[in-house]
């Protein structure tokens, strides 16, 4: 068990590395990307600790391979993805049902918004070399929409791929058939059109922001 639980973890430790080097432009120093979907899954499948074990390992990954934001951008990284990770999971994990997983990841979605204003208030200014003013002025019409977004594109993906990943990990068998941290939520037809329409949603949004449509 233990084996297979480090084998799972290490597998979708890789998976988030990679999917983080996929970034979507939102503006011309804010990107967006789905790593935090990926931890969430596997959070949701393996419990709380083992998302917040991989919302830190991976900043570190990335902090030393590919990125060039410092110890800055790596607290900033670690603070975003656990905002929005332990709080959806440990919500599901204690409401393992449709609603548990919408709650968890709405709730996830508002941490990581409020987590990330109130940081970038406080290290931004710094980071950036400009007054806080200058920061203050960007909270509302940058700073908020982006984390938005990039929450609920987040939300969006691990509702739709959820289900299909643990039944994947099951026949792999990387976890137990009635592991209860496993189980998935079922199936849904209305979830999944939500899931889809979000996502669509989020996909214009950037798109309008970017000037496209």
């Amino acid at each position: 068990m233990k084996t297979r639980k480090i084998t799972t973890i290490a597998m979708f430790c890789a998976v988030a590395f990679l999917v983080s080097l996929i970034k979507v432009p939102f503006n011309t120093f804010l990107d967006l990307e789905l790593k935090s979907a990926v931890i969430t899954i596997c959070a949701f499948i393996l419990g709380p600790l083992s998302g917040l074990v991989i919302s830190i390992i991976v900043p570190v990954i990335e902090l030393l391979t590919v990125s060039h934001t410092g110890p800055i951008g790596l607290l900033m990284n670690v603070i975003a993805t656990c905002a929005f990770v332990c709080p959806a999971a440990v919500i599901y994990k204690r409401n393992h049902r449709i609603s548990g997983a919408v709650a968890g990841l709405a709730a996830g979605s508002l941490a990581l918004t409020a987590a990330m204003l109130l940081w970038n208030y406080i290290i931004t200014p710094a980071y950036m070399k400009v007054p806080r003013q200058v920061v203050v002025s960007m909270l509302i019409p940058v700073f908020l929409p982006f984390n938005l977004i990039k929450a609920s594109l987040n939300m969006a993906v691990t509702l739709l791929l959820y289900k299909p990943v643990v039944t994947a990990l099951r026949k792999a068998n990387l976890i137990p058939q009635g592991e209860v941290a496993g189980k998935a939520v079922k199936a849904n037809t209305g979830l999944m059109i939500f899931a889809t329409i979000l996502f669509l949603t989020c996909v214009f949004a950037v798109m309008a922001s970017r000037g496209v449509i």
